[in-house]
């Protein structure tokens, strides 16, 4: 559960990801927000377009047809792999679908079966949709489907999500058959992968690639004290400056000041927890989160 991202930090988390990102006119203030909510989000949707043309398939997305108003998705990927942003805020792409399969989403766990339709998706979900004919043929180029790796990584790092906060349509929304072409327990493998420091996808031609980087594990609440000093607090404190939490004047250092339970606390805020679980005194379900490296 989290705030929508604003237009620029869009931009900005997708670029960073190393996507070419396209803006589509008035994007930043296309929505559909007048007909419903949009948020809390809680995750990302995938579909395919059953479309041809990179231009065709964009202008679709975004102004919609008879019946059904634009924009269809907050983005389009092409069979390049570039991103088209059509959309900022509520979009008619996910429509009604199983309240069982949101709550999965939200905790993370295993998807149940979508087997009926009483909860507005375009409320909480990102919509991407991909250029393919959806009849099984068209094919899905390698490009492609790392955007799409990419894009949802993007978005779930930033809102501290796992993979698991990544479905397809024919996941949410009983009698949907989208995305078509590739498994989408094979992408989330590809998506954790990219989570975890790496890409999700072939494997790099490089003879001796980087080591994956090793996270530092949960020390436990108790460690998080007056008087602690540990270079664990650093490294903690610099991840949560880089995820743009930080309520530091000066360091992070490796002493426990109140300046780290601040910035802790703004890390609980930023993933949806409230009241005592946003006190700024790290829990595992947080930290894990957070990806502190191993010191």
């Amino acid at each position: 559960m989290a705030k929508p991202l604003s237009a620029s930090k869009m931009v900005e988390i997708l670029r960073a990801e190393g996507l070419t990102v396209h803006e589509v006119r008035s994007w930043r203030t296309h929505n559909r927000n007048s007909k419903g909510p949009w948020g809390p989000v809680n995750g990302v949707m995938i579909h395919h377009t059953v479309t041809k043309g990179t231009e065709a398939s964009v202008n679709i997305c975004y102004n919609g047809y008879s019946g059904l108003p634009g924009p269809l998705c907050h983005g389009v990927i092409d069979k390049k792999g570039h991103i088209h942003l059509v959309g900022n805020g509520r979009a008619n792409h996910a429509g009604l679908g199983d309240s069982d399969v949101l709550r999965a989403v939200i905790n993370e766990s295993k998807l149940p079966p979508d087997n009926e339709a009483d909860t507005d998706g375009n409320a909480h979900f990102y919509g991407f949709e991909c250029i393919n004919l959806g009849d099984g043929k068209d094919p899905w180029p390698e490009a492609q489907k790392e955007a799409i790796e990419k894009v949802s990584a993007a978005i779930c790092r930033h809102h501290g999500w796992s993979e698991r906060s990544v479905i397809g349509h024919k996941e949410w929304q009983p009698g949907k058959t989208d995305p078509r072409g590739f498994t989408m327990d094979g992408m989330r493998k590809r998506i954790a992968e990219r989570l975890k420091g790496g890409g999700g996808g072939k494997p790099d031609p490089d003879p001796k690639p980087a080591p994956k980087p090793k996270l530092e594990p949960f020390p436990g609440s108790g460690f998080f004290h007056v008087g602690q000093k540990s270079p664990i607090i650093t490294a903690m404190g610099r991840r949560l400056v880089a995820e743009g939490c930080g309520r530091y004047e000066e360091g992070p250092s490796p002493e426990w000041t109140e300046a780290d339970r601040r910035s802790y606390a703004a890390w609980q805020h930023k993933l949806g927890f409230k009241g005592k679980d946003a006190d700024g005194i790290p829990g595992k379900v947080s930290w894990d989160k957070l990806r502190v490296p191993n010191v």
